[in-house]
């Protein structure tokens, strides 16, 4: 029985096919992780210098991603064309640097410069190749050798599945360096100022309103004085605070109508509502007060901002709109 015409399987389960294949090869290259792996990324830390990534062809498009998301992760990176470090680009790489060479055969002559330049001033050369015994994987100090997988299509051997796990293994190597280096949050936010993932990562302190726009009214403080300072700062909420300025209570539309009976009679303290439930710190992400006030229990728009239980600003989910969290 003759194989089935190609034109006349599905794109659905070629797709399907194609992502099986790969998912089966990112498996076997997570089970085949050993000591080298764990070699490069201590190589990686405790360089002083940069990051230089190198590659041709599609594993030169690999480099430079994985070049990006090193530098974009806290460690200093560049990527290289293998090219053109052979006119003059290899000026761009330091004693005190790593490089990280691509190459699934590990036999490209491009790469023939950077290997020798890499064994002359002894930088030290990690490689990301299928073929440990190749002139690559002899040079380098450090071999990361891609499982063996065959590409995603028989009828042409281009290169998708090695890709894959190329981009993969960086992807390993970033992330373990960061944890290893303690990169936090705070730190990625530094570099992705823009766009909605900076947005995300700014602090509760980048975003609240401080000092004077924080409506705060003492205990003792009588209704029509506290309705007063209410209006003025136009938050819809009012916090209450004892006298060491620690917040004790809040003050909303709702406690306002159970109390409409005589309210300007009473004191603050007599209106508040104890707590407030919700607060936070201005150390948080944006993102984590976001979701904080979207919480149903209760969901709120306003958030008093308090260090050692004293109130330091407010934060309403109109800030986070602005600064594009939402």
């Amino acid at each position: 029985m003759s194989d089935p015409d190609p034109s006349a399987i599905g794109p659905i389960a070629i797709g399907r096919r194609v992502l099986a294949a790969e998912a089966a090869a990112l498996q076997a290259q997570a089970d085949q992780l050993g000591e080298s792996f764990a070699r490069a990324v201590e190589t990686l830390a405790v360089a002083k210098g940069r990051i230089v990534v190198t590659g041709v062809g599609k594993s030169g498009h690999v480099g430079r991603k994985i070049a990006a998301t090193f530098a974009s992760t806290g460690a200093p990176a560049v990527f290289v064309h293998a090219a053109e470090a052979s006119h003059g680009d290899l000026g761009m790489i330091g004693a005190d640097d790593v490089i990280i060479a691509l190459s699934k055969s590990g036999a490209v002559a491009e790469l023939a410069d950077v290997i020798a330049y890499a064994t002359r001033f002894r930088i030290p050369l990690i490689a990301l190749t299928a073929e440990p015994d190749s002139t690559l994987g002899r040079a380098a100090d450090v071999v990361l050798q891609l499982a063996a997988a065959a590409e995603a299509t028989d009828a042409v051997s281009a290169p998708t599945t090695s890709t894959t796990l190329q981009i993969a293994l960086g992807d390993a190597l970033a992330v373990a360096l960061l944890e290893r280096r303690g990169f936090a949050p705070e730190d990625f936010r530094v570099l992705h100022p823009g766009g909605k993932l900076g947005a995300m990562l700014r602090s509760v302190g980048d975003l609240m309103h401080g000092g004077e726009e924080t409506p705060l009214v003492g205990l003792d403080t009588p209704m029509d004085r506290a309705l007063l300072v209410m209006t003025e700062r136009r938050w819809g909420v009012l916090g209450v605070v004892d006298g060491e300025g620690r917040l004790v209570g809040a003050i909303t539309d709702g406690d306002l109508r159970r109390h409409i009976d005589g309210l300007m009679t009473h004191t603050a303290a007599e209106v508040m509502t104890p707590g407030p439930k919700k607060t936070v710190p201005p150390t948080l992400l944006a993102s984590e007060a976001l979701a904080l006030m979207s919480d149903p229990a209760p969901a709120v728009t306003v958030l008093f901002v308090v260090e050692a239980g004293r109130p330091v600003g407010i934060l309403h989910v109109h800030d986070l709109l602005r600064a594009g969290v939402m």
